[in-house]
């Protein structure tokens, strides 16, 4: 079974990739030197092929398997990385200007491609590895695969400085680096065998059928779960450096101490989370791992400069497991539904577009500290989830 999960393992540490939106905002804007809003197009981008591309993903996987659309989303995601690498657009630190419009587009069409290939990633990993797992071991698994995942993540803010610094390289060598560990990911994968677990007596999923599981009470529920959670997820990303910066005058290295303080609670948080899901039951762990986010953001609002740095912390070990547990508690609920749910569960992602500028918007209003509001209502809503049986 373990040499099953390897090779699952390794695609989620690919799912990480697309990521890589994030922190290519603020180094797309400053080597092209675009506006703000065609910057943050880049984002969109990454993320707008979640709400596309799912819910057809799952139908279609429901009907090739999750293996075939797995090696899939790896084969898109390295074509969307070989552009840019036949293009020169890699090696020494380079100037771009904004009058290199081909070389803005091709990094466009490797977003795009990137952000088709993890949400493929997304549709068919988080269900396969319920194949991979031992009976009662889906939980614990995944949450571990997102820690893997989150090691993918991390390697799009901590990549680019390490290569500027002592490489003498710029951000885009990220795409012959991403390129290789995906086609080393291909080789474990392509020649797995899976027993795909599905229900003899079910009808093959269709866009009708998966979308219909939203006239379920308990499906919409989680679904909005997973959207708000994105969300908040995002928002807090986004809004510790901004609030670290504007509040409290840190600057330059900002971003490493933004990842530190909120992206390393969350890496270590999910390898805890797999540790913990062997004793504890999944709904138990996902309410108190809901109760250590708000108050880590309640922490955040008080305004104390020690406590907001807490605060931080103590999200970032709360958001850390809420997705697998989301998630998976929903799998098992309705296992015959594994890919119509799965395509449903990996659209709402797209709420990591949305709240965002929600927040930014009630940020403007009022303050950067009451932005912090929003996803606080949104792990509110989570933790009211968690209660309901």
């Amino acid at each position: 079974m373990k040499n099953k999960t390897f090779p699952i393992f390794l695609a989620f540490l690919c799912m990480g990739f697309g990521d890589v939106v994030g922190p290519l905002v603020g180094l797309a804007k400053e080597s092209f030197q675009l506006s703000n809003f065609v910057a943050q197009f880049l984002s969109f981008s990454g993320f707008i092929m979640f709400g596309l591309l799912s819910v057809p993903l799952g139908v279609f996987q429901d009907r090739k398997g999750k293996k075939y659309l797995l090696v899939m989303g790896l084969i898109i995601a390295l074509v969307g990385l070989i552009i840019p690498i036949i293009s020169g657009m890699y090696g020494p630190k380079v100037e771009f200007s904004i009058s290199q419009q081909g070389s803005f587009y091709i990094l466009l069409l490797a977003i795009l491609l990137l952000g088709a290939g993890a949400t493929t990633l997304q549709v068919a990993g988080n269900p396969i590895m319920r194949d991979v797992s031992p009976e009662g071991k889906f939980s614990s698994n995944l949450s571990l695969a997102q820690s893997v995942k989150a090691i993918g993540s991390s390697l799009g803010f901590l990549l680019p400085p390490f290569a500027v610094a002592y490489l003498g390289l710029d951000w885009p060598v990220l795409f012959p680096v991403y390129a290789i560990l995906i086609a080393v990911t291909l080789l474990f994968v392509y020649p797995l065998k899976v027993t795909e677990k599905k229900d003899s007596g079910s009808r093959p999923a269709s866009l009708v059928s998966c979308l219909s599981l939203l006239g379920n009470g308990y499906v919409l529920m989680m679904v909005l779960a997973i959207f708000v959670y994105v969300g908040a997820e995002v928002s807090m990303s986004s809004g510790v450096p901004i609030l670290l910066r504007e509040k409290y005058g840190i600057t330059g290295f900002g971003l490493w101490i933004s990842w530190s303080l909120f992206f390393l609670p969350i890496l270590v948080g999910r390898f805890l989370g797999s540790a913990i899901l062997r004793i504890l039951k999944p709904r138990l762990f996902l309410i108190l791992t809901v109760i250590i986010a708000i108050v880590g953001i309640l922490l955040l609002l008080l305004g104390s400069e020690i406590l907001v740095f807490a605060g931080i912390i103590m999200v970032g070990l709360g958001f850390a497991n809420i997705f697998p547990l989301v998630f998976s508690i929903t799998v098992d609920t309705m296992p015959e539904k594994t890919n119509e749910l799965s395509g449903l569960m990996v659209t709402a992602i797209v709420g990591g577009a949305i709240l965002p500028p929600v927040m930014g918007a009630v940020a403007d209003a009022t303050s950067v500290t009451i932005g912090f509001v929003v996803p606080l209502v949104a792990v509110a809503y989570i933790a009211l989830v968690s209660f309901r049986k």
